[in-house]
C-alpha cells in the first residue's frame, strides 16, 4: 500500500491537489481544492492509487456485491475499483437534482452495496446514492473513496475508507478569511452541470 507521503506526491505530480479559493459543491469555501479527474486523466499514475485503495478495500468490506458511484467524480474511481476487486459497478445520474439509477442499473433486493466516490467532504453525493440503495431494498456495505477531506465531519455515519485523509479547513461564505476573501473564488465541482 501506498504511504500517504507517496500518496500525496502523486496527487501533487498530476495537479489533483490546488491551491487558491474554491468554492466546493456543498457551497463551503475552501484554500484548496482536489480535482481528481486530473489524477484520473494520468491512468499510469493513478492505477498505483487505486491498488492501494483496492486493498484497503478488501481489507475492511470483504463481502460486498456491487459498487455505485454517483456520476460524475465517482465515475471513473468506481470502474477502476469494481475492474481490481472484480465487482460489478454502476453509477447513478442527476436527472431534475435528483440522483437516479438509469441505463438499466439495477440494484437486487438483499444486494449488498459498496458506494465509492472520489472525494468526500460533507458526504451529500455518498448519502443521495445510499438512499437508492436503501429504496431499492439493498444493504449498505460501505463508503469509500480516494481523498476523505471530511475531517470527521462528513454527515455519513458508517466508517470511510479513503487512500488519503486531508484535513483542509472549509469556510462559510460569510465565515471567509481574509486571505481567502481577496481572491477570486472559483468553483470547478460538477454538482450543478
Amino acid at each position: 500500500m501506498l504511504s500517504l507521503r507517496e500518496s500525496l506526491i502523486i496527487l501533487k505530480e498530476t495537479n489533483a491537489l490546488l491551491e487558491g479559493h474554491f468554492v466546493l459543491s456543498s457551497g463551503l469555501h475552501s484554500p484548496k481544492y482536489v480535482q481528481c479527474a486530473q489524477l484520473m486523466s494520468k491512468p499510469h499514475k493513478a492505477y498505483k492509487i487505486c491498488v492501494s485503495l483496492a486493498e484497503k478495500i478488501k481489507k475492511e468490506f470483504d463481502n460486498f456485491d456491487l459498487i455505485l458511484s454517483p456520476a460524475m467524480g465517482g465515475l471513473i474511481i468506481g470502474y477502476e475499483i469494481g475492474k481490481l476487486l472484480k465487482k460489478e459497478t454502476i453509477f447513478s445520474e442527476r436527472v431534475n437534482g435528483k440522483f437516479e439509477l438509469r441505463r438499466d442499473f439495477t440494484i437486487k433486493e438483499g444486494c449488498r452495496v459498496l458506494i465509492m466516490e472520489d472525494v468526500i467532504t460533507t458526504g451529500k453525493s455518498s448519502l443521495e446514492c445510499s438512499k437508492l440503495v436503501i429504496f431499492n431494498k439493498g444493504i449498505i456495505a460501505g463508503y469509500a473513496c480516494i481523498i476523505d477531506r471530511s475531517n470527521g465531519k462528513s454527515e455519513i455515519k458508517h466508517k470511510i475508507v479513503s487512500q488519503v485523509q486531508l484535513n483542509i479547513p472549509t469556510f462559510s461564505k460569510n465565515n471567509l478569511p481574509k486571505e481567502l476573501s481577496s481572491i477570486n473564488a472559483v468553483k470547478p465541482g460538477s454538482r450543478n452541470l
